[in-house]
């Protein structure tokens, strides 16, 4: 059974597995690229537009207003927020990159003492590292001890941390992760997504050890953690053989209905022996029991694997278990994906029912009502 569970949680490769059927084809290719954070939150698409509406505004050319920003730099002339929100939004390659790397160090050693009112330059330098794949220069800025407070928001780190998870770098953003602890950056649910995410990938006994201390700690506190955040904590904790802490988990997700729930449920099942609950679980999922309104459960490949080998002691319910699992596979509720590639899939964003409503009110700044003419009419 330990092979079986080491595939179904992505430790042996995908080859190895299982061969996907032709209409999982389009699924699996999907799942290739694993990043986890929504466009809501990387806004990549926005930065793009704002840089082509920008460029199209000024009246000078990029290369002349880059060479303005190097001669107010060599002639140590105040660098204005407008200038550098324009140079950022200018860049287009790694070359014009470095030039804003200087820009943003003058700027924070004049400016570091004062608020930056609403808007934050960290988000846009780290979407431009994002649009040109420079996550190593957005992980060196971060981490510098002279941008102490330009990269004061959980949006930087969340983003770059998603860079490095996109790159199965799980070290480096782990590190990331550690930087933006201890530079006191108030963690957000898309926080622990990534961090439980990139514990879960490490599999390491260090990495389970500060999931454990992360999931205790925002207990304490009365942290929200989303249910994707747990799914993480609850596979790595299986990895980790650690079953018992795996149930403990599990039973403080308060919606379990999505279909990577399901998986857990009957995973855990399976690893704990209970097979007269796995039984009542998988033909409770059967989807001839319940509406055709309702969207059917799927479960991995892998995990019907590990439900089939926990059944091999009792012939008594192998042979139901057996009826049970052809019964799902032809009402296509098993799936080739696995379990792995479930929990490391990309949210949908959200967007809200009326936008006009859904705009801050409140300025962070002054933390006073933002008037808007629309709205007091």
């Amino acid at each position: 059974m330990a092979v079986i569970v080491r595939r179904a949680l992505g430790l042996i490769p995908r080859g190895l597995a299982v061969r996907p059927r032709p209409g999982d084809r389009r699924d699996c290719r999907r799942c290739a690229r694993r990043y986890l954070l929504s466009d809501n939150v990387i806004r990549l698409l926005d930065f793009q537009q704002k840089k082509v509406a920008l460029a199209n505004q000024m009246y000078i050319s990029k290369d002349q207003y880059f060479k303005t920003i190097e001669e107010k730099l060599k002639k140590n002339e105040l660098i204005l927020k407008d200038d550098l929100k324009m140079l950022l939004h200018l860049c287009q390659m790694p070359a014009d990159v470095e030039v804003a790397k200087d820009v943003i160090y003058r700027y924070h050693a004049e400016n570091k003492n004062m608020a930056f009112g609403e808007f934050r330059f960290g988000p846009l330098f780290v979407r431009l590292c994002y649009e040109l794949g420079l996550e190593e220069t957005a992980e060196e800025m971060v981490k510098d001890q002279n941008l102490n407070g330009f990269f004061n928001d959980s949006t930087s780190f969340n983003i770059l941390m998603d860079m490095l998870f996109m790159k199965e770098s799980y070290e480096r953003a782990l590190g990331v992760l550690m930087e933006m602890k201890n530079q006191g950056i108030k963690f957000n649910k898309d926080t622990y997504i990534l961090a439980f995410a990139i514990c879960y990938k490490l599999n390491t006994v260090e990495s389970y050890r500060i999931c454990t201390v992360l999931l205790e700690e925002s207990l304490t506190r009365g942290n929200f953690i989303p249910r994707h955040a747990y799914y993480f904590a609850v596979a790595l904790a299986i990895r980790q053989h650690d079953v018992e802490n795996a149930r403990s988990i599990y039973s403080q997700i308060m919606h379990t209905d999505s279909n990577i729930c399901h998986n857990l449920h009957v995973f855990l099942l399976a690893l704990s022996g209970e097979q007269q609950n796995l039984i009542s679980a998988l033909e409770a999922a059967i989807g001839s029991t319940v509406s055709k309104f309702v969207k059917k459960v799927s479960f991995a490949h892998e995990v019907m694997a590990v439900v089939r080998e926990s059944m091999e002691n009792n012939s008594e319910l192998q042979g139901e278990c057996e009826d049970i699992c052809e019964m799902l596979q032809k009402s296509g509720q098993i799936t080739a994906l696995s379990l792995d590639e479930m929990l490391c899939h990309t949210p949908a964003g959200r967007k809200p029912l009326n936008p006009l409503l859904d705009q801050r009110k409140i300025s962070r700044r002054t933390l006073q009502p933002l008037r808007s003419t629309l709205l007091s009419e």
